[in-house]
């Protein structure tokens, strides 16, 4: 009577995995619907890019929203593309490759997470840097002044370290001789507002406050600056910060455990179609 065949790895045929249609669509699925989503926050990010003036569209594109919104759109499209035709065509390079950006993404939030909380003060220093560098740029740029205002109304702050550093900007510049009719203010997003509702508001509040000292102006506008209550916000919301960082890591951990699965399997099925080729001739071999 015939010995029975063997594949490769010494299991039976009928042993041997197979292509599991779940699994790929489930993989297919997932990447399909981050791939919808990539193409939305490009689509709103070269919208942005297109509404603002030409002049100042290459002014400081590294504090830019809108190009922000579009490197990662890119990226994101780039990524979750090699996902869904990898596993709809079962194409071990695209699955891997998709596979290895997850993970390369993983680790470098995962090192920065861990680099940030162990240099805390040169994590602060870099963000201080580039707060500085947007309030520089706030009259160049509506998406960035919006997000200043928003980050000042929410944080009741003004400034990075203080109020005086809105010197940084050209239109608010407290030096002599500055032509601006802003200078030695601070923007409205800085005052402190009653929750009474009034006829009239003063937008005008900020209107030179840099001269005065800082127990003066802040009976009118908040003088912290808002590198020390984003760290204090940070501080009382660490869980539900944990919990924003455990909603990003477990999609990443998802797309790489399906696809590392979707592609032993078709390794596997690859693997088993040579042995059938080699042993066809032979087939009691």
């Amino acid at each position: 009577m015939g010995q029975r065949r063997r594949a490769p790895d010494g299991r039976d045929d009928e042993e041997f995995t197979f292509v599991s249609p779940v699994v790929k669509y489930l993989l297919f699925i997932f990447n399909f619907l981050f791939w919808i989503i990539a193409l939305v926050m490009v689509a709103i990010g070269v919208y942005a890019r297109i509404m603002k003036h030409a002049e100042t569209a290459l002014a400081f594109l590294t504090v830019d929203p809108a190009v922000m919104l579009m490197v990662v759109g890119i990226l994101m499209f780039l990524i979750t593309f090699c996902g869904c035709v990898g596993s709809l065509r079962e194409n071990i390079c695209l699955l891997q490759t998709f596979c290895v950006c997850l993970t390369i993404i993983f680790m470098l939030q995962l090192t920065a997470g861990i680099l940030g909380f162990i240099f805390s003060d040169k994590a602060r220093s870099k963000v201080t840097a580039m707060l500085n560098k947007a309030v520089t740029h706030y009259r160049d740029d509506l998406d960035l002044q919006n997000l200043i205002d928003f980050g000042q109304v929410e944080f009741n702050c003004c400034g990075g370290v203080t109020y005086t550093d809105w010197s940084r900007n050209i239109y608010f510049n407290c030096e002599e001789g500055n032509p601006s009719r802003e200078s030695c203010s601070v923007p409205f997003s800085c005052c402190i507002v009653t929750k009474e509702k009034a006829e009239v508001i003063n937008t005008m509040c900020g209107q030179g406050m840099q001269k005065l000292e800082y127990l003066e102006a802040g009976e009118f506008i908040h003088t912290n600056g808002c590198i020390d209550k984003l760290v204090d916000w940070i501080h009382s919301n660490l869980f539900i910060l944990g919990g924003i960082a455990m909603g990003l890591a477990i999609p990443q951990l998802v797309g790489m455990f399906l696809s590392q699965i979707l592609i032993n399997q078709i390794k596997d099925q690859i693997e088993l179609q040579k042995y059938n080729q080699k042993h066809r001739s032979d087939p009691w071999g």
